[in-house]
């Protein structure tokens, strides 16, 4: 039907449509997620979108899901799933079979496998959902599958629950003899589209293609016996035409693509050369512990992955499903762990990041002059002026993260042409921090939202929870927030550096100056004596939020404290109460506020616990940082493909032989993947000084179960170095196998 076609305002006349606040929040451990640039998938095992499945099941662009159901049948009842795998390149392989049962059963006899079924799966510019037929009957076999589809073109934020006023209109879908569109008229204006395309269904051979009104395909097939038929379906994603946006960016061109069947061979060959050749570019793992260097591997990909690309621009996502955008925290601190191992996710992240940085005061949005924003959304919610996500500014702590990741990228690089064409924004960012942090002149950085669509809380621990007393009340705004305070004091010092590296001097003294005003303060309003730790934060009526938390962790990875407290803050984290067996907990055990099973009162989360390590190292202390990249990974090896998730449960080691999931962790999540970088160079003491051509190695360790691990390709300003680590009784033996590119002394302290 063309464009005048009828039009429904009722999401539930859709096949596979309901509402997400009726549907359980996740589909649990078992996913199948498959992702390229802005394009992703998360399916069940079986590689289909159930319809009364999960809210986190989809295939979605961006912020927009264009797949709300895709089901695959066969004559006689669902196929039995003989296994299911995805590669570390995304790639899937799921196998099925058809036996005898399907055709109505044999009493008294064992069924006979006779179909085989492959289905394979990947998504490059489009998803593509190849199915082989193989008949190892000795005789014809008649029957038929279909795929049976839905798109609700749901935006992100409906999914996770926010109750919007009105939707727009879903048009009749476009049938034509080899596809289906699917439409949608946005309440921004933009008509969002889903194009699924059949291909190979031979219709001069032995399969014939049936439309199913709109809702799905069926392909009736007659295979001879040894015969083998292959038929292809591919989902194109995008916007048909509209208005543009509201923000900077969402007026994004993003048509759907079109273009010549490919076959799957020649796009599975070009999905593993991309991964491949990215993963050369990065630094490359080997040692004897083989399964945890696949984990690195695992890890480098996920990288890859969870890249998108908005105004034509690279930049690592949040996480997988629902933070799949650019987050200005997550984004930083995930460049920071990969430095070891690609320091382009830095580079890129810095550069998209002061593209949005704030410009003007705008409460409606948390907007401050120089500060990094927190979120941006690319949705229909955000571009109708629903959400303030355009971007939206409420982090306290993105602003001195940013500062931190540019001083340190060059640290590790040595390039300054990027840097210097940074350094405008960076003294933004340090004018934010001057003039706008600390809102009531006490010398510390706080937080508060000024608008009621924004976040309560604006650390790391963003939940409306993740701020409580001890007792579990919950902290009221304006929060200084533990480590906010930590990285402004290092993000002065860095910059301070990095001034004085260009002539700067006076400008250096005054950020010095300003970083030790600062740590005294924190020093004096924030320590607890009693726990022998850092309080959480100090509330509105400047009293000392008592909570004993994994927060203080990050003033030893800012080195914002004195030595003799950061060993202190070190027994703390590794104590009963914080120590899980799998992890440091980000809320101690035998506190009211404990939660295993919260997001932020209790579990354990890797990329907290890569910054806590890094502080350990920073303090000497890498063997400590060892006990917690141990913890993790143990823990990872239950996970699936090694991944660390976002976060998982905090309960005990001790009370059972597993960790537990969190039921809607993201994973992967760039921050979690990125962790295993930090908690190398932790135990490994790696601490680079490019602009030097040097890199030092300080008490470098390795726990037993990794006996070895070599780095190659590491990369310290031009040079790129070999580097081999090998377990001793007392600490790692160093070698410097390899230098090359350009000038590096290694200094080596045992």
């Amino acid at each position: 039907m063309d464009d005048a076609g009828a039009v429904s305002t009722r999401p539930e006349d859709l096949l596979g449509y309901s509402d997400p606040s009726a549907q359980p929040e996740a589909t649990g451990v078992e996913k199948l997620v498959l992702k390229r640039g802005n394009l992703f998938l998360v399916a069940n095992r079986l590689g289909d979108v159930a319809p009364s499945g999960a809210r986190d099941l989809g295939l979605f662009l961006t912020d927009t899901r264009h797949l709300s159901a895709w089901r695959l049948g066969v004559a006689g009842g669902p196929p039995l799933c003989l296994s299911s795998q995805v590669s570390s390149d995304y790639v899937a392989q799921i196998d099925f079979t058809v036996t005898s049962l399907h055709e109505g059963g044999l009493l008294g006899r064992e069924p006979v496998n006779y179909v085989h079924l492959r289905r394979d799966m990947l998504i490059d510019d489009v998803l593509v959902d190849r199915l082989v037929l193989s008949n190892f009957q000795g005789k014809p076999v008649e029957g038929w599958l279909e795929l049976g589809w839905a798109a609700d073109f749901a935006d992100v934020f409906e999914i996770r629950g926010a109750r919007r006023a009105g939707r727009g209109a879903y048009r009749v879908p476009r049938i034509e003899a080899d596809r289906a569109v699917l439409r949608y008229d946005g309440r921004d204006g933009r008509r969002y589209a889903t194009e699924i395309r059949i291909e190979g269904t031979a219709r001069d051979g032995p399969a014939r293609l049936e439309h199913l009104g709109g809702r799905g395909a069926r392909v009736s097939l007659r295979l001879e016996p040894a015969e083998r038929v292959e038929v292809t379906f591919v989902v194109a994603a995008g916007i048909e035409h509209g208005a543009p946006g509201r923000s900077r960016g969402l007026d994004e061109e993003r048509p759907v693509p079109r273009g010549p069947s490919r076959p799957f061979a020649a796009r599975a060959g070009e999905t593993h050369g991309a991964y491949a050749s990215f993963a050369r570019g990065a630094t490359r793992f080997s040692g004897k512990n083989e399964v945890f260097t696949s984990a690195l591997a695992q890890a480098v990909a996920d990288l890859k992955a969870l890249t998108v690309y908005h105004f034509g621009a690279p930049v690592i996502s949040a996480g997988i499903p629902w933070y799949t955008c650019p987050f200005g925290r997550d984004a930083l601190v995930a460049g920071y762990e990969a430095l070891l191992a690609t320091p382009e996710i830095a580079r890129d992240a810095l550069r998209f990041l002061a593209r949005l940085q704030g410009e003007r005061d705008d409460p409606l949005r948390d907007e401050e002059p120089g500060k990094i924003p927190h979120e941006i959304r690319f949705g229909e919610m955000a571009a109708a002026g629903e959400v303030p996500h355009t971007p939206y500014y409420g982090s306290v702590d993105a602003t001195p993260l940013f500062l931190v990741l540019l001083a340190e990228y060059e640290l590790w690089t040595d390039d300054r042409e990027t840097v210097d064409a940074l350094l405008p924004a960076a003294e933004r960012a340090v004018g934010w921090l001057d003039h706008w942090a600390d809102r009531d002149g006490d010398g510390l950085v706080e937080y508060q939202r000024r608008t009621t669509k924004g976040l309560r809380n604006q650390g790391w621990k963003d939940s409306h929870d993740g701020v409580p007393f001890a007792d579990g009340t919950p902290a009221e705004p304006p929060i200084a927030l533990v480590e906010a305070q930590g990285y402004a004091i290092d993000a002065r010092r860095r910059m301070a550096d990095l001034l004085e590296r260009r002539g700067r001097r006076a400008e250096a003294k005054a950020l010095r100056a300003a970083a030790r005003s600062h740590a005294d303060v924190l020093e004096e309003r924030l320590w607890m004596d009693g726990p022998g730790t850092y309080a959480l934060a100090l509330d509105r009526d400047k009293r000392v939020v008592d909570a004993v938390s994994s927060n203080a962790g990050h003033l030893l990875f800012s080195r914002a404290v004195r030595a003799d407290r950061a060993r202190r803050v070190a027994s703390s984290l590794l104590g009963e109460g914080m120590w899980s067996g799998w992890g440091i907990r980000t809320l101690a055990a035998g506190q009211r506020a404990y939660n295993p099973l919260s997001y932020h009162d209790g579990t354990v989360w890797p990329h907290d616990n890569a910054l806590c390590a890094m502080g350990l190292s920073a303090y000497g202390m890498t063997r400590e940082a060892g006990l917690v990249l141990g913890g993790l990974w143990d823990a990872a090896q239950h996970f699936r493909q090694l991944r660390l998730p976002e976060l998982f449960c905090g309960l005990s080691r001790a009370d059972g032989q597993f960790p537990v999931h969190y039921p809607v962790a993201c994973s992967p999540q760039a921050w979690s993947s990125a962790a295993w970088f930090l908690l190398l160079r932790a135990v490994l003491g790696l601490f680079p000084d490019a602009p030097a051509h040097t890199l030092h190695v300080i008490q470098p360790w390795l726990p037993p179960w990794l006996p070895s691990l070599t780095l190659e390709g590491l990369r310290i300003g031009q040079a790129r170095a070999t580097l081999r680590f090998t377990h001793g009784v007392t600490s790692a033996f160093a070698e410097v196998l390899d230098v090359h590119g350009g000038p590096l002394h290694v200094r080596i302290d045992v």
